[in-house]
């Protein structure tokens, strides 16, 4: 399976940032938002992920004049990104050498999709569930 297959039963905009927005202002975003990173956007390219982490790393760093800092300042660059042909255990492997969480997913220079591990732990626990529940059948049906 590929990423495409999770893209695939998304719907909904990715929320994203541009470079020249404050810190508190893609915080903001995030909160209500309720996720945990968004791309970094120079138009319709990837320039680099704004993520929970950055924010916690650039508190430590500049204190309370973190907040007032412009986002392509602290963000995380370049970004690593995947297209939706890669396949999902590529994808989590990806995740688990590198120690991050999020994956834009790109089609040349533009954004199509963005994936957290989450979402591709969801999808291999649903695999695992329906290839056992296939067997359980197949073995009740012998």
């Amino acid at each position: 399976m590929t990423i495409r297959a999770i893209l695939a039963g998304r719907n909904g905009p990715v929320h994203t940032a541009e470079g020249s927005e404050s810190v508190t202002a893609v915080v903001c975003r995030l909160t209500e938002q309720r996720i945990g990173a968004v791309p970094v956007m120079d138009g319709e390219r990837v320039i680099g992920i704004f993520s929970e982490r950055d924010v916690i790393h650039c508190l430590n760093a500049h204190g309370g004049d973190a907040l007032g800092l412009l986002v392509r300042d602290v963000m995380t660059a370049p970004a690593i990104t995947i297209d939706a042909d890669t396949p999902i255990l590529g994808a989590l492997s990806l995740m688990t050498r590198r120690r991050i969480r999020h994956l834009p997913v790109v089609a040349g220079d533009a954004l199509v999709g963005f994936i957290s591990i989450g979402d591709l732990v969801k999808y291999r626990i649903e695999s695992i569930e329906a290839e056992a529940a296939a067997m359980r059948d197949y073995i009740a049906g012998s």
